[in-house]
C-alpha cells in the first residue's frame, strides 16, 4: 500500500508548542503593559491633555475635597512615603528644570505650617505651568515621598499606563494635568 515515492513528512505543531508560543506572547503583552481592550492610545503627548477650569476638582470624591497638611507633616515627622495627598503652598523657589530621565519641572513650596516641599511636575507628561514665581501660590494632588529637607510631591500628572491615581497642580485657576 505504501509506495516507494518520495514523500513529504508534514508535521503538525503540538499543543505544548502552541501553548508555549501563547504564553510567551501575553508575557510580551504584559511586559509592555498593552491592554487589548483599550480603545486610546497608550502614551497621550502633553499636548493633549487639556486644562480644566478651578471648578472642577478632577479624580477626587467630595469626602476627599480636604487638605491634607496634617498628613504631610506627620509623614515628614515619620519618614513616610507613597501618600497620595492634598495641599497648597507658597512658591519660594523657582529651579532650574531636570533633564536626566523624563523631564520635570522643579519648584519648592512652602506649606502653610512652615514645612517645605519640592514639587517636580513631569513635563513630558503634562503641560508646563507658564511663568511660575516665588509668592505665587499652587494647589497640588500627588504622591508624597519623604526627604530630609522637607518631602517631594510627584505624580502631578496623568498616568498613560492608568496604573497610578492621576495628579493635578493648579495655578492661578488653571488645572496642569
Amino acid at each position: 500500500m505504501y509506495s516507494s515515492f518520495n514523500k513529504k513528512v508534514i508535521k503538525m505543531p503540538n499543543k505544548t508548542n502552541l501553548s508555549i508560543g501563547a504564553v510567551i506572547a501575553l508575557l510580551i503583552a504584559a511586559y509592555l503593559g498593552l491592554d487589548l481592550q483599550q480603545s486610546q492610545p497608550l502614551i497621550p503627548s502633553a499636548s493633549d491633555t487639556t486644562i480644566e477650569t478651578l471648578d472642577s476638582e478632577p479624580n477626587l470624591v467630595p469626602s476627599q475635597k480636604t487638605d491634607d497638611l496634617d498628613r504631610i507633616a506627620r509623614a515628614f515627622q515619620h519618614r513616610q512615603s507613597d501618600l497620595q495627598v492634598r495641599s497648597s503652598g507658597q512658591v519660594v523657589a523657582v529651579l532650574p528644570d531636570d533633564h536626566e530621565g523624563s523631564r520635570h519641572q522643579k519648584f519648592i513650596l512652602e506649606l502653610p505650617n512652615g514645612q517645605t516641599i519640592l514639587v517636580a511636575h513631569n513635563i513630558d507628561l503634562a503641560p508646563r505651568i507658564q511663568n511660575i514665581q516665588k509668592q505665587d501660590q499652587v494647589e497640588f494632588y500627588g504622591e508624597y515621598e519623604y526627604s530630609d529637607n522637607g518631602g517631594v510631591i510627584h505624580w502631578t500628572h496623568h498616568d498613560p499606563a492608568r496604573k497610578h491615581v492621576a495628579g493635578w497642580l493648579k495655578h492661578q485657576g488653571r488645572t496642569y494635568q
